[in-house]
């Protein structure tokens, strides 16, 4: 039987490697983002143009493609909302509204709206459906310079528990993940920034230096074996060491 997961973020890093793997294993997948990934070109990937900082358009540009991807009788069906930007970089009263507000839309509105979507149109009881909501230890922790990614991914753990309360005893499950610290792009972005806007970036200079960062393609590995391939508990963040 079908296997489906639907990824955003699939252009780089651990979006790209989670759909990697996941064709690797079987599954199909459909992939959002703003841009392709040409690693993926394979006959169960379906590739899907969105720009999830216009929140407020996702109902009407995936709508459709939800239906019609639930339509298809699916063993198990998996939303991972994996897409994140890191800015803006700065500390609170040097940040443009219009930079808050784009954090924001991408990091916590749009996955609360594909959640909902995810809800919505994948009603089967008999479907083992699975939302997980890639989070961070910012979540948790304060870090000087990028607070609002912090207020968002905090958010977004709250989401986790909300579907969780709002789905009991359904085969509808929610989890958050605190990936940990990951080798990307956003990584680069967060060590290359002057000290004077980002007060922390010691810290992710210090990741880099001591070779703490981790290939996207293990934690890929990990999060399917661990939370999509295997048993979880609805409404609970994991982190990397439980991977």
């Amino acid at each position: 039987m079908t296997r489906l997961a639907i990824v955003t973020g699939v252009s780089r890093g651990l979006g790209e490697a989670l759909a990697a793997d996941l064709l690797s294993r079987g599954w199909e997948v459909i992939g959002i983002a703003r841009h392709d990934a040409k690693s993926l070109a394979h006959e169960r990937y379906r590739f899907v143009e969105a720009d999830l900082a216009a929140a407020e358009h996702i109902d009407t540009a995936l709508e459709g493609m939800f239906a019609r991807a639930a339509a298809r009788y699916a063993s198990q069906a998996v939303l991972i909302n994996n897409a994140a930007t890191a800015g803006p970089v700065g500390v609170t009263g040097r940040l443009t509204a219009h930079d808050i507000a784009q954090s924001l839309a991408v990091n916590l509105v749009a996955p609360t709206v594909l959640a909902n979507l995810f809800c919505r149109c994948f009603q089967d009881e008999a479907c083992d459906r699975r939302i997980i909501n890639v989070s961070s230890g910012a979540a948790q922790n304060t870090i000087a310079g990028i607070g609002v990614y912090s207020v968002a991914k905090a958010g977004l753990e709250m989401l986790t528990r909300m579907l969780a309360a709002d789905h009991p005893s359904s085969t509808l499950r929610a989890i958050s993940l605190r990936p940990g610290v990951i080798d990307t792009e956003m990584q680069v972005h967060a060590r290359s920034q002057p000290r004077d806007a980002f007060p922390s970036v010691d810290l992710f200079v210090g990741f880099h230096e001591s070779g703490q960062l981790v290939a996207p393609a293990v934690v890929a590995r990990k999060t399917i074996d661990r939370l999509i391939e295997g048993p979880i508990e609805a409404g609970r963040t994991y982190t990397y060491a439980e991977l």
